[in-house]
Order: C-alpha cells, then structure tokens, then sequence
C-alpha cells in the first residue's frame, strides 16, 4: 500500500485480494491514509469486495436478479417483476449498489406507505429490494443488505368469513349452473386455482377421494399450469353429496380433461368466475365475500365436524399446522374448552392425590365433598357430571 502526491492531492494505491492494483485520488494525505486504513481491516477481515463490482446500478443488477429466478412458478416471478418495476426502480433504477443506505431504504419505505400503499404491497415491494440486494451479496459485489431490519408497516389480516351451511345453500342456488363449484370449494378447501386445474383422472368417485397435483394463475390474459402453492400433492376426501354432480361433469371425459370447465365451455378463468360470483352473492342476500371465503367455510366446517388442526392442515394444504393454526386460531377456541373441561374431569377423578376424599372409581352421580384449606374462601363450586358420571361439589372445611 502507498500514497502518492499528485497534482490536486494525494492518490492512495493497494493490492487487492483479487491480485489486482486498486487506486483513489483524495485531496489530503489524511483522506488516502483513512481510505488505506480502511482498505487494510477489510482485507485483513476477510469482508473486502472489489469496489468496482458494487458500482453497477440496482436496475441492472436487479434485471441480473430477476433473470436469475426462473425456479419460481410464472405467477410469482410476474408478481416480483411487477413490484419491481412499479416500486424499485422509480427510487433505485440509477442508485450504485453501494449507495443504497439502510437510512435511505427506511424513507423509501415509509414514502410508499404515504402515498396510500397497504402494507402488504409496502412489504412486498421492501422484500423484493431485499431479495436484490441480498443476491449481490451472495455474488460478493456487497458485504451486507442493508435493507434487512428496515421497519416495516404492521399487516393487518382481514378476519376470516365463515359461511353457514344455509348461506352456502343460498349461494349455490344463485350460481345456477355452477352451484356445484360453490359447494365442492366449500366443502374440500381447495383454492380456487387448485380446483380449475383439477383433472378427471385425479378424481376418484368410488373412494370420494381427489388428489391436488397442479393449480392454475392467470398471468397476463394466458393461463399457466404449474404446481400448488407449496410445490407439493395432496389427497383431500370430499363427502357422499358431492359424488353425483361430481360425476355429471366427469362423464365422457378423459382422464387428462380438466373436471370443472366454465358454463360456455373452456377453463375456469377467476377474473370471469369473480364477474359471475359477485352477482350470485347478490341475489344470494350476501355481503362481503369472496371466492377465497369458501375456503375459510371448508375450514370451519370441517372443524366442527371434529378436524383436529393436522386434518385441517392436509386439506387445505398449508405447509404447517402452525400456518393453519395463525390463520384460523380463532376456530379451535371451542376446543381450547372442551381441554379445560376435561382437566377438571381430570381432576376430580383423581382428586386421591391431592388429599381428597378417594372418588376415582365412583361411577354415580353422587355428591362428593373435597375439603380445602380452611382460608379458601370461594365457598362453594359445582361441578357437572363428568363422562364418568361424577358430581363434585367442593366446600371449605
């Protein structure tokens, strides 16, 4: 490393890891020796990139990076292209990558979330910064994202919609033709890209099972099959009402056919399904729901058929029964019940070990005295007959 005076200053020159001379003009001695300084901890650290790489632009790496995601499915990388094109670029397109400050992408976010963004568009478009950011990492042109830890805007998800039985009724009724496709999403929780992409091959009627192997998005006007949303297949059973419509539209197809097909014949397409939807919820005396609503129903129905969460997990095909049990918690507060319940069964049948009066092989529905402490003052507490047939008052002694 050396420092040289040159006309208008001093230009500090190094060698890098790289094996290569790096050089920078500063108009102090004081400059270059900083510049030097903070060359040698980096190289000595192991955290030293080639300045050169970092001076590319976040739009021409972020076209890098964005050319470099084809293992996503077509809808995802559609979506990604289209935060980056509306939100990235406008701020970063001419910004070098090394100029992008943690400071600066937190005032990015927060200007999208001044001029009317929902959080979750704020958020996806910080992810897919994030994402550009974090490649050029991994290609060594950065030694860290500093878009990580950037706060963000609290999403707020919107409460599930549960549909009664007797609104799923009203709703089939009104979608006419298609009451079928109302009353299968309704009832399997499929997505609704899932079900337009279910093939008759994949439909056992015998057995009243289908196998989710491939959904279908939109993009661009041009329909692209793909695989679910996890990547992964999944078995959901579907109940003996559902067998005869069912095999109404399987008849004479093949195998490879698509099961469900539109009123005029072709695929189901959301945009045209959502046009016919809305006027169905309409006439239906409905308000506020959605075609993704009936995938919420499946869930609470199936709940109160008994579903434990991983039952409910499989159907839906979430990739967690954590995932299913963030979005639909409030459905298993029943159950949270029911547990309590039983605790006090529980402890009431084996009430021996707490110094109770012995009552664990009582079947009657007798009355039963469990002394307290003598400064229990809850006074007296009713219990009602358990599933072994136990009554238990307990009193202060």
């Amino acid at each position: 490393m050396s420092i040289e005076r040159r006309r208008g200053g001093f230009t500090a020159r190094y060698r890098g890891p790289d094996h290569r001379a790096h050089s920078k003009h500063f108009p102090s001695k004081r400059e270059a020796e900083s510049w030097l300084a903070a060359q040698r901890v980096a190289i000595d650290g192991g955290t030293w990139r080639d300045p050169k790489r970092s001076r590319v632009t976040v739009g021409a790496w972020s076209q890098t990076w964005i050319d470099a995601q084809g293992h996503l499915k077509i809808s995802s990388r559609t979506r990604y292209e289209t935060l980056r094109r509306t939100h990235v670029l406008p701020r970063w397109d001419k910004v070098p990558l090394d100029r992008v400050m943690h400071s600066e992408v937190a005032s990015w976010v927060q200007e999208l979330t001044a001029k009317g963004l929902a959080p979750s568009t704020v958020a996806q478009a910080h992810r897919v910064l994030s994402l550009i950011l974090g490649y050029a990492v991994k290609d060594g042109r950065l030694t860290q994202n500093v878009a990580r830890g950037v706060p963000i805007p609290r999403r707020t998800r919107k409460p599930a919609r549960y549909l009664t039985p007797a609104e799923v009724g009203r709703l089939a009724l009104a979608m006419g033709a298609e009451g079928d496709v109302i009353r299968l999403l309704a009832m399997t929780g499929l997505r609704f890209g899932e079900a337009a992409a279910l093939r008759v091959g994949s439909v056992d009627l015998v057995r009243r099972r289908m196998v989710v192997r491939e959904a279908v998005a939109e993009v661009g006007g041009r329909l692209v099959y793909g695989d679910t949303k996890t990547h992964r297949e999944r078995t959901v059973r579907f109940s003996a009402s559902l067998v005869e419509p069912l095999s109404k539209r399987l008849k004479g197809k093949a195998p490879d056919d698509l099961a469900l097909t539109a009123p005029e014949g072709g695929p189901l397409r959301l945009r045209a399904f959502r046009v016919r939807f809305d006027a169905a919820v309409r006439r239906a005396g409905l308000a506020d729901v959605t075609p993704h609503d009936l995938r919420s129903t499946a869930a609470s129905l199936a709940v109160a058929a008994g579903a434990d969460v991983k039952k409910v997990q499989n159907m839906l095909g979430h990739a967690s029964a954590a995932m299913t049990l963030d979005v639909y918690a409030g459905l298993f507060e029943d159950d949270d019940d029911s547990v309590s319940q039983r605790m006090d069964a529980l402890m009431v049948t084996r009430s021996v070990d707490f110094g109770c009066t012995p009552a664990a092989e009582e079947t009657s529905a007798e009355v039963l005295e469990l002394p307290l402490p003598a400064e229990t003052s809850v006074g007296p507490v009713g219990l009602e007959p358990t599933t072994r047939g136990l009554k238990v008052r307990c009193s202060a002694s």
